[in-house]
């Protein structure tokens, strides 16, 4: 997964560790769901494009942009929506200053869509050209060294962007349209306090999360890839609320600067609606993914279950979808979701919902 280690390569150094390292944690509550639904998907085939690893899509209007987290000459694809029907690729990969090392995260933000490569430390802004039917590179833009090996981005209030602190000392860094840090804020919600003072970057690493902001109602939340901790911030009535499940907080051997999980996956990509909140739940330990490898059957990439939250963060449904899936896309007028599975060379899959 993205770039604070690959997760094919924590599980070859978590072996090693044997899983007697971490430290013991509190018993934290189940997150029960009042409905649970199965779902099955429609494939939507794409024969224009070839996917090396699709992970992300994003809808603006009538357009829609996937994101190959491992494509061999781009990043991303930008289509019709809702026909899916292929425009362009762009986001073109290299080490060239008009090319990308490496993809991280990406966002609509109005008609302009901004990507995150966490090699160059740098923003890069797309337009799209009056026929709507390519993106037109505009703008490069250098993060502050203070933002910390960047992996996700949202843009946020007061024409900033969001970026989770991976140095640890606190959650999050804003910053402004010019990658300029404007102040750091929030705190890791451990009940470890006395281990993230003294080892902050490996809290920073271990607590990796996928957030997602809306705008118009002001909430942000945070899904932990690993263990089972969901953050919900209401921005305009400035409140906080922190939900551990069953898997608990990320669990990970403390390293100098860095940590190897060594506990659960837990949660893979998050959208925040103006309705609900939508989260990918895995929940499988990293020694079951390490058995299973290592008896020639890794388990498939991604998670089968998509937990929706209310804004406040009441669980009111979860869905069982037929696919593995790493990145969704959630319509609620329409009734539908989109989803990405990276196991199947058909990735694209359409569901029905209520």
């Amino acid at each position: 997964m993205k770039k604070i280690i690959s997760l094919s390569v924590l599980l070859v150094v978590v072996a090693l560790y044997a899983f007697t390292k971490t430290s013991p944690r509190a018993e934290d509550s189940e997150i029960t769901f009042p409905v649970t639904e199965e779902l099955q998907g429609r494939v939507i085939p794409i024969d224009s494009v070839f996917f090396r690893y699709p992970y992300r899509l994003e809808v603006r209007g009538d357009r829609v942009v996937i994101e190959d987290l491992h494509g061999p000459d781009h990043f991303y694809h930008l289509f019709t929506f809702p026909e899916f029907r292929y425009l362009h690729s762009f986001g073109q990969r290299g080490e060239g200053p008009e090319e990308m090392q490496t993809v991280d995260d990406f966002r609509w933000d109005g008609q302009t869509l901004w990507a995150l490569d966490n090699i160059k430390s740098e923003l890069v802004r797309w337009e799209l050209n009056g026929s709507r039917d390519k993106m037109v590179r505009t703008e490069r833009i250098k993060l502050d060294k203070a933002t910390f090996r960047a992996l996700d981005i949202v843009p946020f209030q007061n024409n900033s962007f969001l970026i989770p602190n991976y140095s640890g000392d606190t959650r999050f860094c804003q910053v402004d349209r010019n990658g300029k840090l404007i102040k750091k804020w929030g705190v890791i919600p451990t009940d470890r306090k006395k281990d993230l003072q003294k080892y902050p970057y490996a809290f920073g690493y271990g607590w990796r999360s996928f957030i997602d902001y809306s705008p118009k109602t002001g909430i942000l939340v945070a899904a932990t890839q690993f263990g089972e901790v969901l953050e919900i911030w209401n921005v305009k009535k400035n409140t906080h609320k922190v939900m551990k499940g069953k898997l608990g907080e990320p669990e990970f051997e403390i390293l100098p600067e860095y940590a190897i999980p060594a506990g659960a996956v837990g949660h893979n990509d998050i959208q925040v609606t103006d309705r609900a909140i939508y989260v990918i739940y895995r929940g499988i330990s990293i020694k079951e993914e390490i058995l299973a490898r290592q008896k020639g059957k890794p388990l498939l990439t991604g998670g089968n279950t998509v937990r929706v939250f209310s804004l406040e963060g009441e669980p009111l449904k979860e869905y069982k979808l037929d696919h593995s899936v790493s990145g969704i896309w959630v319509d609620e007028q329409a009734g539908k979701m989109w989803a990405l599975d990276v196991n199947s060379d058909e990735p694209l899959v359409e569901y029905s919902i209520k």
